[in-house]
């Protein structure tokens, strides 16, 4: 086969299921919705099963439930009838996933499912099929034929399965008022948890750790606080103990090389009054959004306004050690 003879077999492929994606926007209606206030309304989990790449679009499915706010989890059909069944119970739902709708271990799993009242919906590509009759609810995934040549390869009919699935889940999702930080509690490990999940108070340095000095100290002085401290940056305090100011290590490298008397200033003469600063609770996201907008490195931390001593600092490097970036 030549390469334009296979990159037009491809073409053709994304052709046939970019069409089986737009004729399922078709199926969403009454069974749609009947399927979302279902599933909205148990009591207990969801619980998908599906044999062969039925079973691994309905792992997916069941990932995207469970992460979304609906608890759910797979279960093998195989491993159901041969006890695993005792894993479902009163208050679940299921959810069978079958292109033929024949699939005998789905089937063999509809009695027991029966006897102790649980609702069954089928994503299910033959309507009138053996399976179709035992569910509650069927939500058609029919395709007119595979993206295959042969026409037997699962392929477009995983694609509208797996898109269906989606529109369940996005569905519930909304209907849930599932947010970003509903979202971020599921996800902590990952990325979008620690934007949305961790503080400034989290991250910041506390008690010795923060850089202080007085207004009155000379600069040899703060040079050595601000080397031992290892942060860039002094705040400055008043005889009130009130933060007056700041000095960073530009202010120190400018006043070396400019003025041989420099470092018998004191602090209040090189500081930059009114340092910024955030409340602990802030996103830590959301402090360096600040520190890019002013082009600064760190921030200055108090409990709820800006008064007295810090309680803390927070650095940079601290926020992007963490995994977390505005990007």
């Amino acid at each position: 086969m030549s390469a334009e003879s296979y990159l037009e077999k491809a073409k053709q492929v994304i052709e046939t299921e970019s069409e089986v994606i737009d004729d399922l926007k078709n199926r969403i209606n009454g069974k749609f919705e009947q399927a979302v206030e279902t599933i909205f309304h148990i009591d207990g989990k969801v619980i998908v099963t599906g044999m062969g790449k039925s079973g691994l679009v309905g792992r997916k499915l069941a990932g995207t439930l469970s992460s979304t706010g609906t608890p759910s989890f797979f279960i093998h059909p195989g491993e159901a009838v041969h006890g695993d069944l005792g894993g479902i119970s009163d208050g679940d739902l299921v959810i069978m996933i079958s292109n033929s709708g024949q699939t005998e271990e789905l089937i063999d799993m509809t009695p027991s499912l029966q006897q102790i009242d649980i609702p069954i919906i089928g994503l299910l590509g033959d309507p009138a099929s053996i399976l179709a009759k035992k569910c509650d609810i069927v939500m058609n995934v029919e395709v007119k034929s595979e993206a295959c040549p042969l026409g037997i390869v699962p392929t477009a009919s995983t694609i509208a399965t797996s898109a269906m699935g989606d529109a369940l889940a996005i569905a519930l999702l909304d209907k849930r008022n599932f947010n970003r930080k509903d979202f971020a509690n599921l996800h902590p490990a990952g990325s979008l948890g620690r934007r949305l999940l961790t503080t400034v108070n989290d991250l910041m340095h506390t008690g010795d750790q923060i850089p202080l000095t007085k207004t009155q100290e000379p600069m040899q002085e703060v040079l050595i606080t601000m080397t031992e401290k290892g942060l860039g940056v002094v705040g400055v305090l008043d005889n009130q103990g009130h933060l007056k100011g700041v000095i960073t290590d530009g202010d120190l490298r400018r006043g070396l090389e400019n003025d041989d008397k420099f470092l018998e200033s004191e602090a209040r003469e090189i500081m930059t009054e009114n340092p910024k600063w955030i409340k602990k609770n802030t996103l830590a996201i959301d402090a360096l959004n600040k520190m890019e907008e002013y082009a600064i490195t760190s921030l200055f931390v108090f409990e709820n306004k800006f008064k007295g001593s810090p309680v803390g600092i927070i650095h940079i490097h601290d926020i992007l050690r963490h995994g977390i970036n505005t990007s």
